[in-house]
Parts: C-alpha cells; sequence; structure tokens
C-alpha cells in the first residue's frame, strides 16, 4: 500500500481576481504533489477559497450583490486561476460548503463546552484587510503590522479562545519537532515575537457583521475568520466525515505539509496547532512559509493598473514556462521579483536557448545524419562518462532538495542536466565527426547520449513544466519515464524514431516589445476603468437624480400600483413543455376564465406537484408567444440570492380570482 502524502495550500480570500504573488503559491503546491506522486505517493492536494468576513461583506455591498453572489463570482475566477495553471489538485473547497458551515459550527460548540472558548467583549485597534485586532504596542508607525494599512478603534461582544493555556504545550511541541516550521527563520519570529512575550486570548466571534457562519448557540454572532478558515484542513478531508469521509480523514491526516504565504506563518503555526490540540488531533508534520513574490520595479498597484496576473502572462508565454519562471525565481527564504521583462529574459536565456535549442538540434542531428533512428553504437569516450554520471545522478539530488521544499533549487538542478549536455555538443563536436565515416558509430553514440539524457530531464522536469516535457520526449520519439528508472542510462530502445518535424518548444521572445505591449494593456484597462467609473457621475449629471444601486427598483406610487392587476389562480392542470427543459404549460383557473400560462420552473416544481395549487397571476400582461404556445399572463414567484425559486402563494385557500391588493 502506497505511502500516503497530503499537502494543503492556504485557502485564497475571495476578495477579488488572485495576482501573480497568490497563483505561486498553488504552482508551488503542485510541483510538489506531482512530485510526491511520481515518487509513487498516495497524494492528495487540496485548495479552496476563504469566503467569509467583514471585507467581503463591505466589498458585495458596494458592488450591488449580495455576498453569497459576489464569493461565487470571485471563487469561480480563482478555480479557474488555478485550473489555467495545470494545478492537480483533488480538493477544492469553500468555506461556504454546507459541510465546511455545519462542522465548523460543531467544533465551536465543542471548544465553548470544554471551556476553551468563552464570552466577553473587546475593544482593540482592528485591521479590516487583514482582519486582524492588534494592541496599540503592536502597531508600526500607528499601522497594521502585517499591511501597512490604516487600523480603525473597535469595540463589540465577542466569544475568544483561551490560548494562554496551551502556550507551553505548543512551545514543547517546536522543540520536540525543530522541521516544523520552514524555514527556520520563521520558527524564530513566532518563538521571540509571539510565544516568549505571552500569547493573548484569541477573538473567535464577531457581532458588528452577519457574513460568516453563526454560532449555533448564540446567532447574534458570527465565527471569525481563523476559526472558520483554518478548519478547512480537516473539514475538506472528512473530519466527522464532512466533505469527505472518515476513512480519508484517518488515512490522509495529519498533514504532510501546509504550504502558505509568509504572511500568515502566525496563524498557521500557532492559532492552527492550539486548536487542533483543543480538539484532541495530530498537528501537520511541516508547516513552509514561502516569501513572497515582489514586482521588479515597483510595486502592484490597483490604481496604477499594473498588477500581474498569471492568465495575462500565460497568453504571452505560455502556462509551462511560466510556472517555470515562478518556481525558479523564488528562493527558498527571501522574496523573488517578477516583471514583464524578466519573464520575457528567463524564457529566452533558460527555456528556450538551453532546453528548446538542446531538443532542436540533437533531433535535428539525428535527422540529418541518421534518417531519424536514434542507435547506441557503444563507441565510447571519457566525456560520456561525465554526462551519464550527471543524467544518472540528478534524481537523488533533486529529490533531497525537494525534501527540504527547495524547490527553486530543485528546478535548477533538473536544468543542469541539459546544460551539460549542451556543453557536451560543444565536447563532441557532432557536426566535425559527420565529416568522417569512419568516425559514424561514434556520431551515432553521441546522439544517442543526447536523446536519453533529454528523456531523463525531461522526466524530472514534467513536475515543473508537464506539456513541455513531454513534448520534448515526444521529440526524441520517446515517453517520459518513471521515478524509479532514472538512474539508468541506456533504456532508450535502439532503432527509435525521432520526430522528423519537432515540436518547437519555447518561443524567443523581443523582451522591448514584450514590455511595450504590456505597457499598452495596462494604460488600456486603466482607461477603461476611469471610463466605468465616471460613467454613473455622467449619468447622474443628465438624469438629476441620483443613480440608484445595483438591484434596486425606481419607487413608484400607488396610482402606477394600480395599473397592474393581481389575481389568485387555480392551477388546473400542468404539463412539460416539449424540447424545452425549464418550461412548464398550465391551465389556470382566475375565476372569470381559464387561462395558458407558460412559466421557467420546471427545474423547481414537478407538473404533478403543482396540479392543485393556488399561485398569484399578473392578469394584465400583454400575452407571449414562448416556444409557440401563446402565454396569458404570469406566475409571481421569490427568487433567492442563491437562485432558488419559490412560488408566492396565499396563506389561506380563497376562491380563485380573488384580488391581491
Amino acid at each position: 500500500m502506497a505511502e500516503k502524502y497530503y499537502i494543503t495550500t492556504a485557502i485564497a480570500y475571495a476578495s477579488g481576481k488572485p495576482h501573480i504573488g497568490n497563483t505561486y503559491e498553488i504552482v508551488l503546491a503542485d510541483f510538489l504533489a506531482r512530485f510526491r506522486r511520481a515518487q509513487g505517493y498516495d497524494v492528495r492536494l487540496q485548495t479552496g477559497t476563504d469566503e467569509h468576513g467583514e471585507k467581503v461583506e463591505q466589498k458585495a455591498a458596494a458592488a450591488g450583490v449580495t455576498p453569497k453572489k459576489f464569493v461565487d463570482d470571485v471563487a469561480g475566477e480563482i478555480r479557474r486561476i488555478w485550473d489555467l495553471m495545470n494545478s492537480s489538485y483533488d480538493k477544492f473547497i469553500r468555506t461556504t460548503d454546507d459541510y465546511h458551515v455545519k462542522e465548523v459550527q460543531e467544533i465551536f460548540e465543542r471548544l465553548l463546552a470544554q471551556g476553551d472558548i468563552y464570552k466577553g467583549s473587546y475593544k482593540g485597534l482592528y485591521c479590516t484587510p487583514c482582519e486582524s485586532f492588534w494592541t496599540e504596542s503592536q502597531l508600526v508607525d500607528g499601522k497594521c503590522p502585517d499591511c501597512g494599512r490604516e487600523v480603525t478603534v473597535a469595540e463589540e461582544e465577542a466569544y475568544f479562545f483561551r490560548m494562554s493555556k496551551y502556550a507551553d504545550r505548543l512551545m514543547k511541541y517546536y522543540e520536540e519537532h525543530p522541521d516544523f516550521i520552514l524555514p527556520v527563520s520563521r520558527r524564530n519570529e513566532m518563538v521571540n515575537n509571539f510565544l516568549k512575550p505571552g500569547l493573548q486570548d484569541l477573538c473567535v466571534s464577531r457581532s458588528s457583521f452577519s457574513w460568516g457562519i453563526p454560532v449555533k448557540s448564540d446567532p447574534r454572532h458570527v465565527v471569525y475568520v481563523w476559526l472558520d478558515a483554518l478548519t478547512n484542513y480537516i473539514t475538506g478531508l472528512g473530519y466527522r466525515s464532512g466533505g469527505g469521509s472518515a476513512e480519508d480523514y484517518g488515512k490522509f491526516w495529519p498533514a504532510d505539509v501546509h504550504v502558505i504565504g509568509k504572511d500568515i506563518v502566525r496563524f498557521h503555526t500557532i492559532y492552527w496547532p492550539i486548536f487542533l490540540m483543543a480538539l484532541g488531533e495530530p498537528l501537520p508534520k511541516h508547516v513552509y512559509g514561502h516569501p513572497w513574490l515582489l514586482q521588479d520595479g515597483g510595486k502592484m498597484s490597483k490604481s496604477k493598473g499594473n498588477v500581474l496576473y498569471a492568465d495575462d502572462l500565460a497568453d504571452v508565454f505560455g502556462v509551462d514556462a511560466l510556472r517555470y519562471y515562478l518556481l525558479t525565481a523564488m528562493p527558498y527564504e527571501n522574496d523573488g521579483l517578477i516583471s514583464w521583462e524578466l519573464v520575457s529574459d528567463t524564457v529566452n536565456s533558460e527555456l528556450a536557448n538551453v532546453y528548446g535549442n538542446l531538443v532542436n538540434r540533437t533531433v535535428a542531428m539525428s535527422n540529418k545524419y541518421f534518417g531519424g533512428r536514434v542507435e547506441d553504437k557503444h563507441v565510447c569516450e571519457p566525456v560520456d562518462e561525465e554526462l551519464k554520471a550527471v543524467a544518472t545522478g540528478a534524481y537523488k539530488k533533486v529529490a533531497k532538495l525537494v525534501d527540504e521544499f527547495r524547490v527553486a533549487d530543485a528546478v535548477s538542478e533538473i536544468m543542469s542536466v541539459f546544460r551539460r549536455a549542451n556543453k557536451y555538443i560543444d565536447e563532441t563536436a557532432p557536426w566535425v565527426l559527420a565529416r568522417d565515416e569512419e568516425k559514424r558509430a561514434r556520431l551515432a553514440t553521441v546522439l544517442y547520449n543526447l536523446t536519453e539524457t533529454i528523456v531523463i530531464g525531461s522526466s524530472l522536469l514534467a513536475c515543473c513544466m508537464p506539456d513541455a516535457a513531454r513534448k520534448a520526449a515526444a521529440n526524441c520519439g520517446a515517453e517520459l519515464r518513471s521515478f524509479d528508472k532514472l538512474g539508468e542510462f541506456g533504456l532508450l530502445p535502439d532503432g527509435t524514431e525521432v520526430k522528423k518535424t519537432p515540436e518547437i518548444l519555447f518561443q524567443r521572445w523581443d523582451t522591448a516589445e514584450v514590455v511595450e505591449k504590456a505597457e499598452k494593456m495596462y494604460e488600456e484597462r486603466k482607461a477603461a476603468a476611469e471610463a466605468k467609473t465616471a460613467q454613473p457621475a455622467a449619468v447622474e449629471a443628465k438624469s438629476e437624480k441620483p443613480a440608484a444601486p445595483e438591484g434596486t427598483v425606481d419607487l413608484i406610487d400607488i396610482t402606477q400600483f394600480k395599473t397592474v392587476s393581481l389575481k389568485v389562480g387555480h392551477i388546473l392542470t400542468a404539463e412539460k413543455v416539449e424540447k424545452a427543459d425549464k418550461l412548464l404549460k398550465f391551465t389556470v383557473d382566475t375565476g372569470s376564465e381559464q387561462r395558458t400560462i407558460v412559466s421557467g420552473i420546471a427545474k423547481f416544481y414537478t407538473p404533478e406537484e403543482m396540479v392543485g395549487k393556488q399561485v398569484v397571476v399578473v392578469a394584465n400582461l400583454k400575452p407571449a408567444k414562448l416556444r409557440g404556445i401563446e402565454s396569458q399572463g404570469m406566475l409571481l414567484c421569490a427568487v433567492s440570492a442563491e437562485g432558488d425559486v419559490v412560488l408566492v402563494s396565499p396563506e389561506k385557500s380563497v376562491p380563485a380570482g380573488s384580488e391581491v391588493c
């Protein structure tokens, strides 16, 4: 039975489209997941969205939509980006999922019952974007120490978790598990900045806003973000048979690694372990707090319109090239840099020149000198052994670096295989060998060695660039190999035929042209955004009245209302409309007559359950033809924010034709 490996990302906050720094994390986690699968592990990769909180409630209000509608749209966009980046997640959890909501409520009540949570009141300095309370001494220049934004004074009734109760136990865990927090510098920050000064009790509910999971025993409160969000790692896995199965939870928990940004290490290495201790659950094996990806040449800014998004970059350079840049540009501990110029230069120098050029030259020479057939003639020289050693020794070096979460170094080690192969071409000079018929066997051996090296290196690189690596192997007439075969050299069968017309792996870019086009794109987007912002003001000036928020309607007086005739109808017959999945056709008694009415409610009601119902009919609506049927009115329905449809009916039975007023 395969050994398990459970890896998670932090769930992305559903406040807007994820920028390239957010996207880096899913690419990093996906690399680790693919690598472990290739090693034979039974891997589970979980990601998702954090959808509750005051910030979401405010953004939804500003957009004129319900919070649920807002997070549905954002979660869909986040998932689209994750899928675009070819991430192989096994579970995408949303904190609005019913099973998660139910389990968070049960966890809260359990912790409340055992005395870990108590009710009190809070007055402090609050940062809305970070959803964190701070003391005066924790502020930096009077602002939030995490994001640098302004804080406001907040006071409200709240529930608190007794953090100090578990502080000593957590410190002991740190000492017994020195690699629990990685890099070690993050561990030192937690100990020196939070544990040693003494843990303050943590606010775990809010009563000043409503968009959150209601506390079951006190619905005026909603569960505060971290007790809600952090528990996704177990609820999505099947804790108490929530979003998975008890079997999955028993198999995969504890997590082997939480992959998170360095800004939320405190929540994952102090709050989360303490919550788990209180629940009696084992702690994760590792929490890797990766550094940030910063924009080279200035800060990414929505106001400047220069925020970098994965889909923009991928549209130009391709998904695999972008994955490569993200994984190589971010060091193990220090922040990385990204810009259009840096990505373009990297694609040109490393992917097109080193990797792509190696594949193209090798395949081209096999086609030119041997009709596309590759064969090892075993005419060897000492330089061959060095190439073979680099190729066959790469896996162990890469695996060790991956074990340490040094992914940028691991990918660089893979690329060293291709760099060595390019050097081998210079050393052996195949074009010189081709001039001497007596050295034809040596030439064949050289090209075989190059082809074999490409297949070995590409098999390792597939965790970084799945499609490009597969294409490179296919150009060489081969398939990617399993990791357990990468220590052997010479597995490519004699007579293998390379592609006659190899697929170009990476395009070379004119960096100046790329940057110019990107700047033009940002200018156009900024202008469009400004025009959109200015549009309501222009409408207001023209109409001389305020524009109504989205989702509202103009006020009418009683005279206008009386122009609408609403009557109670009694449904006599109901049937489906042929070739129309959404439509039902009714015969409705409206007192003075029987009418045919067609309504798009087939997904919510069956014909059988409609017969005999009393409904409210708009009786003076102009007839309309639907699927060739004349509909003589409309049934009134209530539509929830989630899109559920419910018929409006009288509270008690009344005669058909009764006026609704």
